[in-house]
């Protein structure tokens, strides 16, 4: 493993996702190389300034007034000079429906916490982790060739779609080959491209849940691209600059177009 190859890895490392195997390598040549040693020290001391940084955001106003609210409001009881309050049989159950509500409130605004998060974001994150472990020799590709009409029938049998393969080597974009991932909990098509020493992992699926409009991010120093075409849904990673990779995305959905019927 080269110190490329390694930087590559070490957030995937710090953050859990490589198998034993590979954390292994990583490992060893970290233990052997000063300036990947130095990186992976940095990476981990702003994680550890990260999880110690108060970034967490206190309960709205709003949601305490909600729960407040929804509380049973208190009964003023005249107690005689001498004597001591007593808990009643109804304080006590009384008591006890306050805290059913209150814990309730709280239960549903987790939730709604849970529920918020986009699905899009996991499969994002899903696409990159994929995209990572590719980059690991001897993974990139299950069929090594440039020929499309040789990758495309290649998925036959292996997927319940049928992925387009399309050949934009003419257009700078140079078709590697194909192997087959998983996105999102489906078996993907990965079709694999070279722009000059970058990789480009394109990765096909089923369509899964509504159409999406076109998603761009970039994570971890990784740009992204999503968008969902004629029941797929198309992931596309790489580390090449935003605009390279819109060019291809661009090159790439036109060629999937049908031609122009003569009018």
């Amino acid at each position: 493993m080269n110190c490329a190859e390694c930087e590559l890895l070490l957030h995937a490392l710090i953050d859990g996702e490589l198998d034993a195997g590979h954390a292994s390598e990583v490992e060893d040549h970290v233990a052997s190389c000063s300036g990947c040693s130095e990186k992976l020290r940095t990476f981990r001391d702003m994680r550890s300034m990260l999880a110690r940084a108060k970034l967490k955001d206190a309960a709205p106003a709003a949601l305490r007034a909600r729960l407040e609210a929804a509380l049973p409001k208190p009964r003023a009881e005249v107690i005689a000079p001498g004597e001591f309050s007593r808990p009643s049989r109804r304080s006590f159950f009384g008591g006890f429906a306050t805290g059913a509500v209150l814990s309730g409130a709280l239960a549903a605004s987790l939730m709604l916490t849970v529920f918020r998060i986009d699905p899009q974001q996991i499969i994002a994150g899903e696409a990159v982790s994929a995209h990572l472990r590719s980059l690991q020799a001897g993974h990139l590709t299950d069929v090594e060739t440039s020929d499309q009409h040789t990758v495309k029938p290649w998925f036959n049998g292996k997927l319940d779609i049928a992925p387009p393969v399309i050949d934009l080597t003419a257009q700078g974009f140079t078709l590697l080959g194909g192997r087959l991932d998983e996105i999102g909990g489906e078996t993907a098509a990965a079709i694999v491209y070279r722009r000059r020493q970058h990789i480009i992992n394109l990765f096909v699926s089923r369509q899964n849940g509504q159409h999406t409009a076109e998603t761009s991010e970039t994570r971890h120093g990784f740009n992204i691209r999503h968008w969902t075409t004629d029941g797929l849904d198309f992931w596309t990673v790489s580390d090449i600059n935003a605009g390279e990779l819109d060019e291809f995305c661009q090159k790439l959905r036109a060629a999937l177009q049908p031609p122009a019927r003569p009018s």
